[in-house]
């Protein structure tokens, strides 16, 4: 292949999770692979996963990802605009990686002007720097209460006039009443810009689907460009919900409490793919079981995660967990909720006031409008079990991102889990049970997950590279890709 017939291409979905993010990475694989300078972009995208890149801004984890399958540095171009929840009705607008504002859902559908201003501008900046930009969209373009002033689906790509591949999810059911139903609730400009259907996750035999797929064609009057099967343990970031989570019964259990704000999950992918370790998510009202590790994990909203967990019983269950010896890992949010308290004296997350923390680290949090975001690295410096362990984490390296709003001071800082870019950072309780840290990807390399295991309690020779298993599982996504490439 030595060209590509589109300058900008955009794939939709017709729900929620049809494997958008998954055919855009595949794509910029497949056109980085045929020599094509290719670039992933997303105009807006809704998500707790977020990244930081090499121009100091923010983006979507999906995004970032489809950078790494380009072959290219994540740049805030790629996800111009970010929403991240902290409530039902209201998220903190990002715009060009930096916080503009926290906004009331009706306040944003206003500033939607602004915001595809945003977007129109970075498409053109990446058009002047790429041969191709594989778009995604967000949601589904049926959608039709958020027609209006749509800067995500259709409103983007009838601004800048660029083709559609419409994906659906056949594991989910209904696959060509999604089409055919989407198609329903489009404009006549907005159907013809519909290249194609692409149908993701089939499992079976194909013959049995080809009346199906002559239907739909005969139908709409539209191709099936592929039919991409259902790939299992792919190991790719996930934009908001928690994926995959395998129980291991007798292995190492790690227990995470699933909080209604929490961000970030994608802290414990290389934990999921850990073979010796039994990673959970217990949501609200599950019983809480018995654990080696509680992982506190990063929040969009700490107080109200904090309040959470009190309501749920886990303040009582940590306690007793600690009281029997288990370890206790705060990450972000989660390492602001151990200190004696998190005060929010600007209503940076919600409404002005302040928490009582959980009480477990000698430190104290005030939340700010000003958010740290910056990729680092360092070394592993928390104290360990016994002296292998010590000069084991003393030897790992670690490397990952910081992003959040608060400022933590106080002494159980002097005891730091990490040095990161010669700087103490992070805690370790005096008894060594406890560790937190505003350092995300902390697990993704081998031996800095490797050490912090040990620190827990688990013992083991096998290690996780998470990169190396990105980078596998991009390939098996495109190698799976490669007839959609062929017939676009």
């Amino acid at each position: 292949m030595t060209g590509f017939p589109y300058r900008t291409l955009m794939v939709q979905g017709t729900t929620s999770d049809a494997g958008k993010s998954t055919v855009v990475a595949a794509l910029c694989r497949l056109l980085k692979r045929a020599g094509v300078k290719v670039a992933p972009f997303k105009p807006q995208n809704m998500a707790l996963n977020s990244a930081v890149t090499r121009d100091g801004g923010e983006i979507g984890r999906a995004q970032a990802l489809q950078a790494i399958a380009a072959g290219v540095e994540p740049h805030t171009d790629f996800n111009p605009v970010l929403l991240k929840p902290s409530s039902d009705i209201g998220a903190q607008v990002i715009i060009h990686g930096r916080v503009r504002a926290e906004m009331h859902a009706r306040d944003y559908h206003r500033y939607k002007t602004v915001a595809m201003a945003a977007v129109l501008e970075s498409h053109a900046r990446l058009l002047a720097q790429y041969e191709t930009v594989i778009v995604e969209g967000a949601g589904s373009p049926a959608e039709i209460n958020l027609r209006d002033r749509d800067i995500a689906n259709m409103g983007f790509a009838e601004a800048v006039d660029c083709p559609v591949v419409l994906v659906a999810d056949i594991d989910r059911g209904g696959v060509f009443a999604h089409f055919v139903g989407t198609l329903a609730c489009l404009s006549a400009s907005e159907r013809d810009r519909i290249v194609g259907f692409v149908i993701n996750r089939f499992r079976g035999d194909i013959k049995l689907l080809e009346p199906g797929l002559d239907w739909l064609e005969a139908q709409t009057g539209k191709p099936v460009l592929a039919v991409l099967p259902y790939l299992h343990g792919l190991y790719l970031d996930a934009e908001d919900a928690v994926q995959g989570v395998t129980r291991r019964e007798g292995k190492f259990r790690v227990v995470v409490p699933s909080t209604p704000r929490m961000s970030n999950h994608t802290d414990f992918d290389p934990l999921r793919a850990h073979p010796d370790v039994d990673l959970r998510f217990v949501r609200e009202g599950e019983p809480i079981p018995g654990a080696d590790l509680i992982i506190l994990a990063g929040s969009k909203n700490t107080r109200a995660d904090l309040a959470w967990l009190r309501r749920q019983g886990w303040k009582e269950a940590i306690d007793r967990h600690l009281r029997y010896g288990g370890k206790l890992l705060g990450i972000c949010g989660g390492f602001q909720m151990l200190g004696r308290v998190v005060e929010d004296p600007e209503g940076v997350e919600g409404a002005a006031g302040i928490s009582e923390g959980l009480g477990l680290l000698d430190l104290a949090t005030t939340l700010k409008p000003e958010k740290r975001l910056a990729r680092v690295g360092g070394r592993c410096v928390f104290d360990a079990s016994s002296p292998s362990a010590a000069a084991a984490a003393a030897a790992a390296a670690v490397e990952g991102y910081e992003i959040h709003m608060g400022v933590s001071s106080g002494p159980a800082l002097a005891r730091p889990a990490f040095d990161i870019d010669g700087r103490p950072e992070g805690a370790c309780s005096e008894d060594g049970q406890i560790l937190g840290s505003y350092l995300h990807g902390m697990f993704d390399h081998a031996a800095a997950c490797a050490a912090l295991l040990r620190w827990a309690g688990l013992h083991s020779d096998h290690a996780v590279d998470a990169a190396a298993l990105r980078e596998a599982s991009l390939d098996r996504i495109a190698d799976a890709s490669a007839p959609l490439l062929d017939r676009l």
